[in-house]
């Protein structure tokens, strides 16, 4: 599994530090709601709905710079849609790996 990082803030940020820290701010403001959101949906089996935070999340995973994370996001929000919850178990473990480097900054 791929670890996430900050190589994709800090090559947006061109160095700049405020807009790094825009960035992650962001990320540490939203990250939480939008998990909450998804495992809610989940237990409420409003499927739909998950898939769509699903796919607000990928691309925070993908800011992370986790490409295989990314496209394990990218099918699991597909098979959501399709009222399947394959892939279910490697998607929250990258959750759980976002959420904890997120609040490491």
């Amino acid at each position: 599994m791929d670890q996430p990082n900050l190589d994709y803030i800090l090559k947006l940020s061109a160095k700049s530090d405020t807009f790094k820290q825009k960035m992650i701010d962001i990320l540490k403001y939203e990250l939480p709601l939008e998990m909450d959101a998804y495992y809610n949906c989940l237990r409420l089996n409003k499927i739909k709905e998950a898939s769509e935070l699903v796919h607000k999340i990928k691309h925070k995973i993908a800011v992370y710079g986790m490409e295989n994370s990314f496209y394990i996001a990218q099918e699991y929000e597909n098979n959501l849609r399709e009222g399947k919850i394959e892939l279910q178990k490697e998607f929250e473990e990258t959750l759980i790996l976002i959420r904890d480097f997120t609040n490491l900054l």
